[in-house]
């Protein structure tokens, strides 16, 4: 997935902390760490995605 993706840094990601990269793939949003691009990498589904960003702009997401 991530040789064929077009991968691009979230704007509201940090510097050096907190980064974020999203890539636009067939009928999905893939999500990974910018820091480490060859580990995992989450795969939503578009709505998926649109439901997980609701959630977290509403502040209804903690970290573990």
């Amino acid at each position: 997935m991530t040789a064929v993706a077009k991968w691009r840094k979230s704007s509201y990601s940090g510097t050096e902390t907190d980064c974020v990269e999203v890539a636009a793939v067939p009928q999905s949003i893939a999500v990974r760490d910018s820091k480490n691009p060859g580990g995992p990498v989450l795969v939503f589904g578009r709505e998926g995605f649109a439901a997980f960003v609701g959630r977290v702009k509403a502040g209804r997401v903690t970290s573990a």
